[in-house]
């Protein structure tokens, strides 16, 4: 017998707010890069949040 409906409704949104969390971290990590830091690495400080989230 699987995990019942409503349990992994909460499994899969546990599992968002999860992934949700580590990409903000990741966006304030390189939002606390200075410019030239961020120009190091080849990301402009407006594309910040689309270069986290892989586009």
């Amino acid at each position: 017998m699987g995990i019942s409906e409503p349990w992994r409704d909460i499994v899969k949104l546990r599992e968002r707010l999860r992934r949700y969390a580590e990409l903000r971290r990741a966006v304030r990590e390189l939002e606390g890069l200075d410019d030239r830091t961020l120009h190091d690495i080849g990301v402009a400080r407006s594309h910040i949040r689309g270069a986290v989230e892989g586009r």
